[in-house]
């Protein structure tokens, strides 16, 4: 059995074939569902202008899934602070968490959500990137207004996203629980949770260091069947290696027939022994090297395969096999 909680970041892929409207409804079933496999939380990531990933705020997803549910935990993982104002984040998820009290996280990260550059000075209302100093305060200011303006006793538990000693840095300065990036930047992993131990200063929001780390996870009942259903996600992969966001998540035959390059094969190849693909037994068994080699208090699962039922089997393999279902 794992000795760590298990939870759920949902990207919303939307598959060829398919239409936004479609991926929405499954959204539905899929929070039903990791709620009933003892899931602790389920997290929704804000992305735009991407043909792979629908343009869901996760603010608007976060309440329907609670009202859809009734104990697991619901959230941002993450809502971007560039794309928006402090107050309005407060409000926002202040108004979730008084209507939905101890269910609602605030998991901030800083990225724009997109590498369209027209997008994201959009959403930036003709802005530039944001600065670290920018940033820095614009997390800060959303926290104060947590407190200040929001005016419930019960308030959504902050969590600062990173994939960055910087990142950790500043959740640790902040006092924040910190979520690794794990699945995107697993050689940043170690350094960020030593920088986030070493600097961390209690809060308010947490009195000492929390780490949860999201790692990508394929699970199926054997190693071809887990690579058929990892197939979707490796090309869509590929392009963001090459910073284009435009790549569509096909089928996982149109995936098997992609002409992979050797260099983004060893890119690949790279990229897998940091996650969890494979069998129960081999996921359980790396899962348990991550809590180990991390120290992480909680792990989330992220699991971008094509079909709403192979999504939704993975999850139930994974908690059989770590001793939750």
């Amino acid at each position: 059995m794992m000795a760590v909680p298990l939870s759920v970041l949902e990207v919303a892929m939307v598959q060829a074939g398919s239409r936004a409207a479609d991926t929405l409804r499954d959204t539905t079933t899929f929070a039903r569902q990791v709620e009933t496999m003892g899931y602790r939380r389920l997290w929704y990531a804000e992305h735009h202008h991407s043909p792979a990933i629908g343009a869901f705020p996760p603010v608007v997803l976060i309440a329907h899934a609670a009202a859809s549910t009734s104990m697991i935990r619901l959230g941002s993982g993450g809502v971007l602070a560039p794309n928006h104002s402090p107050i309005m984040l407060a409000e926002q998820f202040g108004t979730l968490a008084g209507l939905h009290p101890e269910r609602i996280d605030l998991g901030i990260g800083r990225g724009p959500g997109t590498l369209d550059e027209l997008t994201a000075r959009a959403l930036r209302r003709g802005a530039g990137p944001i600065t670290d100093d920018e940033y820095r305060v614009d997390v800060a200011a959303t926290l104060r207004f947590l407190v200040d303006e929001v005016a419930l006793d019960d308030l959504p538990e902050p969590w600062l996203l990173a994939s960055s000693t910087a990142g950790a840095a500043l959740a640790a300065d902040l006092g924040l629980p910190v979520a690794i990036a794990h699945h995107i930047r697993p050689d940043n992993t170690a350094a960020a949770i030593d920088e986030y131990r070493a600097r961390f200063r209690p809060s308010r929001w947490c009195a000492g260091p929390r780490v949860l780390v999201c790692v990508e996870t394929v699970c199926a009942p054997t190693q071809q069947d887990v690579e058929w259903l990892a197939g979707p996600m490796n090309v869509v992969k590929v392009g963001l290696l090459q910073g284009r966001g435009d790549t569509p998540f096909p089928t996982p035959a149109e995936a098997a027939e992609h002409p992979f390059t050797e260099q983004e094969r060893q890119a690949l190849a790279g990229f897998l022994p940091h996650q969890a693909h494979g069998t129960p037994d081999a996921v359980a068994r790396r899962l348990t090297e991550i809590v180990d080699a991390t120290g992480a208090e909680e792990l989330m699962l992220v699991t971008p395969v094509y079909a709403l039922k192979d999504r939704l089997r993975s999850y139930e393999l994974v908690a059989t096999a770590a001793g939750r279902a």
